[in-house]
């Protein structure tokens, strides 16, 4: 299974790091459209792609606009967005409401329940849980890949607090995909906007089985190396790596 990294900061694009996006080139599976959603252009196979939102604050749906020409070219033949009933109205009522972007774009809308699977394919089964500590709430997916006998995994959790109510869900993933907004030293901040912290990302990791964790949703702040104490982390789950826009994990 091919991952790769689209857009790794957090609620704003700098010149280091554009915001939330997951690419799976081989099934034209999207986590998230953030404002790096553009580096996915000319990158699917079947003229398609399945975009799911964790929710709709504007980090994640940004980039929804670049896909308009593209879908007007027939370069893609369908887009579908797929998020709770409250994010997709969202999505048509604000982002793309006429005043803030004039022409229409043929997305086609899936809405889910908060808690689900969908089979995408005969390899691939997604699976999803509510996030509840975040404002607004946001949404956990995990996609499991089963080719003969051998079963990959990769969760992506992202704007939530380490608050306990999906350790299950992630349990025993090849890779997580985290959030890691802030360091240690501003957890009063991250408890406010409703993030996580270093030392807390490290904790689950290391009790929940996962083989690798990649943070992500990093401080905008911030465009250091290292802006959110990876050492923090590292002194209860070693195998963790700092995410970066256009890394690219094969599992």
């Amino acid at each position: 299974m091919r991952v790769e990294l689209l857009g790794t900061g957090g609620y704003f694009a700098n010149d280091r790091r554009h915001t939330a996006c997951v690419l799976f080139p081989e099934i034209g599976l999207i986590f998230d459209a953030g404002s790096a959603l553009y580096r996915a252009y000319g990158r699917s196979t079947d003229g398609t792609f399945r975009i799911f939102l964790t929710h709709a604050h504007l980090d994640h749906i940004v980039g929804l606009p670049v896909l308009l020409v593209p879908l007007l070219r027939g370069e893609l033949t369908q887009v579908t967005l797929y998020g709770s009933a409250e994010t997709l109205a969202a999505v048509q009522s604000h982002l793309l409401e006429t005043r803030l972007f004039p022409v229409p774009i043929p997305f086609r809308y899936e809405p889910i329940l908060p808690t689900g699977t969908l089979k995408l394919d005969e390899a691939h089964m997604l699976s999803w849980q509510p996030l509840p500590s975040h404002p607004g709430g946001s949404i956990a997916y995990r996609l499991d890949q089963t080719i003969g006998q051998t079963r990959t995994s990769v969760s992506y959790v992202t704007d939530t607090q380490v608050d306990g109510s999906y350790s299950e869900f992630i349990r025993n993933s090849d890779l997580l995909i985290h959030e890691c907004n802030f360091a240690d030293s501003l957890a009063e901040l991250a408890a406010i906007s409703g993030h996580s912290t270093a030392s807390d990302v490290g904790r689950l990791a290391a009790t929940t089985g996962v083989r690798k964790l990649v943070v992500v949703h990093v401080d905008a702040c911030s465009e250091a190396d290292d802006p959110i104490g990876l050492p923090d982390i590292q002194a209860h789950f070693p195998d963790v790596t700092l995410g970066a826009d256009g890394m690219v994990i094969d599992l």
